[in-house]
């Protein structure tokens, strides 16, 4: 099947998502905290390798087809298809995502295919995106809603390692928006080299990422003051989201970029990572490996979006969803577990293997 038989049949008509309870911003909500009209969201997913179903002859990698390793067929990519935008009006409560970050996302057939023919296009969402190097083809995107924000630029700013020129991962995708009052915002969406081949292997694949990442905030935030006061809330307003593939305590996020929680911030750090202490977060990690849950997929704000000026947040304004669509029980290991797409190379029919983050921004 081509893809321009399957954008005809993207248009067919899909049911909406029953009336979910929205686990985590509700948490939000249940503290006093109602969602005024003036506020935003952000959310940042990694979506589980969203294929679509067909070959790409540039790409050695295609076993996400039909005829591939994994049978992706047309019907599995609906089923995931639809599955992702219920989840997505689930937990905005059918409001716009201002600014969501998503990640193993292979192109824009797929994300025309979710934002623009299901019920979300009703948000006027538009994203950047750009081919990267990924060997499998998969890609970072940012996705807004022009109804809250105006896009001024992007760049895809690529991995690169001098002591190991052979090496490739991800780009770092950079957009800078102005918002609906002319406020400024600095984005960043990340998926980090994984810890495949080993954690201890892979370590300064990470190291190198984040001095990548700190480098470009660096470059914006002295674009501003010569004399760089983390403190000073004239500062540009910066947003960092991604999957890591570390956890917050991890010395790639908090050494090298500098991201640690509000309580334990240096007066030098720009940074602070709200996803640092899962106690306030309303669920105990974004992904579960055995019996262990861990905060792989994080936001990271400046300190100037900490300071009532304009567009700010709260470190309680964090959240990671775990909605009931999301998860499954866990005979193996107890508990609960993420209701995946696929367990190794079998087919499980879930949403993905990673929790959505988000984060409720105030004016």
């Amino acid at each position: 099947m081509d893809k321009a038989v399957l954008w005809t049949g993207l248009v067919v008509c899909c049911f909406l998502a029953p009336s979910l309870r929205l686990n985590g911003l509700d948490d939000i909500r249940e503290k006093g905290m109602e969602e005024p009209p003036d506020s935003v969201l952000v959310a940042f997913w990694n979506m589980e390798n969203f294929f679509d179903p067909f070959v790409d002859s540039t790409l050695d990698y295609n076993e996400y087809t039909q005829s591939g390793g994994q049978h992706w067929t047309v019907s599995r990519f609906y089923r995931k298809r639809n599955q992702l935008y219920k989840a997505i009006l689930a937990f905005s409560q059918q409001q716009p995502i201002g600014i969501f970050g998503v990640c193993e996302v292979e192109n824009e057939f797929v994300l025309q295919a979710l934002f623009g023919q299901t019920p979300l296009k009703q948000f006027h969402y538009r994203w950047v995106h750009y081919e990267g190097p990924d060997r499998r083809g998969i890609d970072p995107a940012i996705v807004y809603s022009t109804d809250r924000f105006q896009l001024i630029s992007s760049e895809a700013i690529r991995y690169h390692d001098p002591e190991n020129p052979a090496s490739v991962s991800r780009d770092i995708l950079y957009a800078k928006f102005f918002d609906l009052r002319q406020d400024t915002i600095h984005c960043f969406v990340n998926h980090w080299p994984s810890k495949y081949r080993g954690e201890l292997e892979t370590v300064e694949a990470r190291n190198r990422a984040a001095m990548i990442l700190r480098h470009k905030v660096d470059s914006i935030v002295h674009m501003t003051s010569v004399e760089v006061n983390p403190n000073d809330t004239s500062l540009p307003k910066i947003l960092i989201m991604g999957d890591f593939n570390d956890t917050p305590e991890a010395p790639c996020i908090q050494t090298v970029l500098g991201a640690r929680s509000p309580p334990e911030s240096r007066p030098e750090d720009p940074l602070v990572n709200l996803f640092a202490n899962n106690n306030s977060l309303g669920f105990k990690g974004t992904i579960k490996y055995k019996d262990s849950w861990m905060i792989f997929d994080q936001i990271i704000v400046s300190k100037s979006l900490l300071y009532k000026s304009m567009l700010h947040c709260t470190s309680s304004d964090a959240r990671i969803i775990h909605d009931f669509m999301l998860l499954e029980e866990d005979h193996t290991y107890h508990g609960l577990k993420l209701n995946r797409t696929y367990v190794g190379p079998r087919y499980h029919g879930g949403i993905s293997d990673h929790l959505p983050v988000v984060l409720l921004l105030h004016y």
